[in-house]
C-alpha cells in the first residue's frame, strides 16, 4: 500500500535529519513524536480494516536508503 511506503520514506528522512545533526533537542523531541503517532495510527487502521503488515508492503524493490 502507498500509505506505509510513504511512512516509510518520511521515517528515512527523518532519521537522516537527526543523523546530520542540523535539528535542536526540541525539532528531535517533536519528530520523534510525531513518528510514534504515525505508527499509531498505522496501527489502528491496521485493526480497523484487518490489514496484516504484508498487506500494507508496496514491492517496489527500491532501497529506501536510497530515496
Amino acid at each position: 500500500m502507498l500509505v506505509e511506503t510513504l511512512r516509510q520514506v518520511v521515517e528515512q528522512q527523518a532519521i537522516r535529519r537527526v543523523e546530520g545533526g542540523n535539528l535542536t533537542e526540541e525539532e528531535v523531541e517533536r519528530l520523534g513524536l510525531a513518528l510514534l503517532r504515525l505508527e499509531q495510527k498505522m496501527l489502528e487502521l491496521r485493526k480497523q480494516f484487518g490489514l496484516s503488515d504484508d498487506d500494507l508492503a508496496l514491492k517496489l524493490n527500491i532501497p529506501l536508503d536510497t530515496l
